[in-house]
């Protein structure tokens, strides 16, 4: 479980590394690029804290 906590962590931190990059980015398709990667990024996340909080209460969201 504390691997999966840590890949939750790093998705997080990366999902905003993403968004920054693509706020000070000045070219459309780089801003465009690491907006869609931060998107994703996050959506991994929230699936694997979904996972989490299943294998802890065993129910289903």
């Amino acid at each position: 479980m504390l691997d999966m906590q840590a890949h939750l962590e790093k998705l997080r931190c990366d999902a905003e590394e993403c968004m920054l990059i693509s706020r000070l980015a000045t070219d459309p398709q780089k801003k465009e690029l690491f907006t869609r990667l931060a998107k994703h990024l996050t959506a991994l996340a929230s699936e694997v804290e979904r996972v989490i909080t299943v294998k802890l209460t065993g129910e289903e969201t």
